[in-house]
């Protein structure tokens, strides 16, 4: 009896709690705006421009679920958070969502109960050093200094590389991407760690890129995701089904150029339910029939985002490799719209 009152009592504070945090849209519709944690400030992800408009791969998502809530891209405020800010200001309710270079890993889903609703980027761990430096592996970097940046995978990643490898090596603390290049650029250490994409990010903003190398060896498995808070199944559904709506309009061959012609009925029943000519699913979510529409209409599909802000054309100069379609031998799968 005692055992029943106690899980009674548990799953009624549950419940409240769950009620509590269950508010996410209606907070942005009544407010007019969605707050998306980004990062502090990284080439072709998440920066703003000259003109002080954030611009980027990230910031792009945040764009497209704006769109689909708000109907208008531009209505987000962009948080800068850091590795160690960007987990409190999402719980705290600073912000509504973390649109930035943040691992998927066990006990961020678990422990901080926090939700990933997809990946957004797959990622791995690597290392840059200068060219002059002669290095061209990282099992040849014993007795280096490392900058590294706190509260992230990459610090556990460094030291079981290095431990595995019968190597030491002095860590530089950093806070952001900014602190790192400064004082890798001043050569306050040997080497800049983080995310292969990060690497490409910083190196592109070098006045001579050339005179970096990123090394071969990736070292971990980072699946970047979009993260909400535990709790609020209707706002962690709008943000998973817009990040999906994106990568399966690719698939489907929708684009920002034809999104609105393909918008009054095609052939292809998938197409006609992602698009609100057929079925409810906007209602599901607790939207209207156009919201994918919007959402792929902000920047368009998640290929023609990542072609635009670090594709091999761009300055970033990323390869899809595993963030390529499915279909073209890459990891981006949305599950379907039926």
């Amino acid at each position: 009896m005692k055992k029943s009152v106690f899980v009674g009592a548990f799953a009624a504070t549950a419940f409240v709690a769950g009620m509590a945090q269950a508010q996410t849209l209606q907070a942005i519709l009544d407010r007019g705006e969605l707050n998306c944690g980004v990062s502090t400030g990284l080439a072709g992800f998440s920066a703003p421009d000259a003109n002080g408009v954030w611009q980027g791969f990230d910031v792009a998502k945040c764009r497209a679920i704006a769109a689909a809530v708000l109907d208008d891209p531009m209505a987000v405020n962009f948080v800068p958070t850091t590795g160690q800010t960007r987990f409190s200001a999402l719980a705290s309710g600073e912000v509504d969502m973390l649109a930035r270079n943040t691992t998927w890993t066990f006990t961020r889903d678990i422990d901080l109960r926090l939700t990933f609703v997809g990946t957004n980027y797959y990622d791995g761990q690597g290392f840059m050093v200068t060219r002059e430096l002669g290095v061209s592996s990282a099992t040849e970097l014993d007795g280096a200094t490392v900058c590294i940046q706190t509260g992230t995978t990459t610090e556990l990643n460094l030291a079981d590389f290095f431990r595995a490898n019968g190597m030491d090596y002095e860590p530089v603390p950093i806070e952001t991407n900014a602190e790192a290049q400064q004082q890798y650029l001043a050569g306050a250490c040997d080497v800049y760690t983080t995310d292969v994409s990060g690497l490409a990010a910083t190196r592109a903003s070098f006045e001579a890129p050339g005179d970096h190398v990123i090394l071969p060896e990736v070292i971990s498995k980072e699946p970047l995701g979009l993260v909400v808070r535990d709790g609020d199944k209707e706002w962690e559904g709008i943000v998973r089904w817009t990040l999906m709506a994106l990568i399966a309009a690719e698939e489907l061959g929708i684009t920002s150029a034809n999104v609105a012609e393909m918008a009054q009925g095609t052939d292809m029943p998938e197409v006609n339910r992602l698009l609100g000519t057929e079925g409810d699913f906007g209602a599901m979510l607790g939207l209207d029939s156009d919201w994918a529409v919007r959402a792929i209409s902000a920047a368009g599909n998640y290929g023609e985002i990542f072609a635009a802000n670090i594709g091999d054309q761009t300055p970033i100069g990323l390869a899809r490799g595993l963030n390529a379609q499915w279909t073209q031998g890459g990891l981006m799968y949305a599950p379907p719209f039926r």
